[in-house]
């Protein structure tokens, strides 16, 4: 199959000198691939070298036809028209003015054959659920969510060759992601696209895991080298059990027989101490010529230089191949916690709402009481009040009306993951939260949370976005007061899916309240979610997981 996009010997390094790529050779072609990998492998890096928007230090990049780009975070100027983002504004007022008797040759040069360019405008918008938004709207005037979308219509309508796109659910809710999902099932060209977003990447052909080689720790250390695997984001996940288990065997092999070389070693190294003290006694005792025992000794002393050489060979050998072994083991590191004094009884009463009318006009009417350790799941369109809901909850928004009381300690971790202090080191920032706690007690803890060593040492600025979650959920969860309830808003924008199964598998330990917003279902789904709560039209109500689930 022919490539649509090859990239040979590439090499690229930030400012500071820290490599990304040395020497990387991969080729995308015909079909969708997902570009999956760790946090700070270097995806992104590697999508904007494709588009032309970094420039690598050495290497080539070759892609073949017009390349569409959607970066990981979107701004557009509030005052620009939708005509204008959509790349039509030009076209639009030339065939405006053809239709309007203005024959001037301009509009005609300008238009050329694309008589239906508004038609094919919006019926690309309406296949986006973007149809109710008119072409000369601002920017200004739609949401977030529809914003993101917009720029993929943009690209769509310019039917690029190669579409390029990263991170592209982050912002988008559950209706705005199902539309998405199926401009990307139904994209017949080339298309790379990063995510964490298992449904996503499970429309995928196949995936490209790109992994780092260099230092383990170090960010984008020394990436360069890429794993194929046929078929979806499923499909890859058996496919790395398989290898897990394969490797894990492996690794017990490697030391089994690190076992047995270190012990045929120490015997070895017995029996040649044994004959060095028969030599010698037969040597003083002077049995045999000088001459013949000085031969024998020689003799001796070669074979046993030789018989040490052998097994210290086979021992280095056997330690190689234990190394080799535990290389192939993937680092999935969890966060493993105790939180005793999270857990909150059954018949508890942990959160009342009753009448409140929020900030920006949402409502809880009548009243919503949480009792013990219920996991509740909130979602809605963006734009809804979930956040809102939140923010008034953990008081930093106070209520228009009515009443929001936490009856327990409570924590919020909000989007921005702004708990944290850039300044202070990750230790610091955990010491904040838990003044009376020791500095080997806080050490103790943060080493649950993949924070060893030197690495709570780290400033919080320098962290990368999932050691910035990690950091942030440590300080609030290891907080004093414990937290008997958690509140998590869109908790997985921005995770590797290494991240977000550290996260699942902490507030697995997690034995308080729970209300997390967000739109990733099949994380909502691993969290043992016993009500759903749906904010839309100004009005928070119950509804069930197959509601939420079912195709808008």
């Amino acid at each position: 199959m022919p490539l649509s996009i090859s990239c040979t010997a590439l090499s690229f390094a930030w400012p500071d000198g820290t490599p990304v790529f040395q020497d990387l050779d991969v080729a995308f072609g015909p079909g969708r691939t997902g570009l999956v990998g760790v946090n700070g492998a270097g995806k992104s890096t590697l999508l904007k070298i494709i588009a032309g928007r970094l420039t690598p230090a050495g290497g080539t990049v070759r892609v073949a036809g017009e390349t569409g780009y959607l970066p990981q975070n979107v701004t557009l100027d509030t005052a620009l028209r939708v005509d204008e983002v959509l790349g039509i504004a030009a076209r639009r007022a030339a065939l405006h003015a053809i239709e309007a008797g203005d024959a001037a040759e301009e509009h005609f040069e300008t238009l050329g054959d694309d008589w239906d360019v508004e038609e094919r405008a919006r019926a690309t918008l309406g296949e986006l659920g973007l149809g109710h938004i008119d072409l000369d709207r601002t920017v200004g005037e739609i949401s977030g969510g529809e914003s993101v979308l917009l720029r993929l219509a943009a690209l769509l309508l310019r039917r690029p060759d190669v579409l390029l796109l990263d991170e592209p659910t982050n912002n988008l809710d559950l209706y705005a992601r199902r539309r998405l999902y199926a401009a990307v099932a139904a994209w017949s060209g080339v298309l790379v696209v990063v995510s964490h977003d298992r449904e996503l990447l499970d429309l995928v052909d196949q995936i490209a895991d790109l992994r780092r080689t260099g230092p383990a720790g170090q960010g984008d250390a020394g990436g360069g080298e890429i794993v194929w695997y046929g078929g979806n984001f499923s499909a890859y996940e058996e496919a790395l059990a398989v290898e897990q288990e394969a490797a894990e065997r492996m690794v017990r092999a490697a030391e089994s027989d690190l076992r047995k070389q270190q012990r045929e070693l120490a015997d070895a190294q017995v029996k040649l101490a044994r004959r060095k003290r028969y030599g010698q006694k037969m040597y003083e005792q002077k049995r045999e010529p000088k001459i013949v025992m000085g031969a024998r000794r020689r003799a001796a002393q070669e074979s046993a230089g030789k018989h040490r050489i052998l097994h210290e060979e086979r021992l280095a050998e056997a330690r190689e191949r234990l190394g080799d072994a535990v290389d192939a083991v993937r680092d999935d590191d969890e966060i493993r916690v105790d939180l005793p004094y999270t857990a909150v009884p059954p018949g508890r009463s942990v959160l009342t709402l009753r009448d409140l009318e929020l900030a920006h006009g949402a409502r809880v009417t009548g009243g919503l009481d949480l009792h013990g350790p219920e996991r509740i799941a909130l979602v809605g369109r963006n734009g809804a009040g979930k956040t809102t809901l939140l923010r008034t909850i953990a008081g930093e928004l106070a209520p228009v009306s009515g009443e929001a009381t936490a009856h327990v300690p409570l924590r919020f971790l909000p989007q921005r993951l702004d708990v944290l202090d850039d300044e202070l080191t990750v230790a610091e920032n955990v010491a904040r939260f838990a003044p009376d706690a020791t500095g080997n007690r806080v050490r103790a803890r943060l080493a649950r949370f993949l924070f060893r060593g030197a690495r709570a040492d780290q400033r919080a600025g320098t962290l990368s976005g999932g050691e910035r979650f990690r950091a942030a959920l440590a300080a609030l969860m290891l907080a004093e007061p414990a937290p008997q309830l958690l509140l998590l808003d869109e908790p997985t924008n921005n995770l590797d899916m290494a991240s977000v199964r550290q996260l699942t598998t902490a507030l697995e330990s997690y034995e308080g309240a729970l209300i997390v917003a967000g739109h990733d279902l099949p994380f909502l789904q691993s969290l043992g979610i016993t009500r759903w709560l749906l904010m839309a039209e100004g009005e928070l109500t119950e509804t069930t997981e197959e509601a939420v689930a079912e195709p808008a």
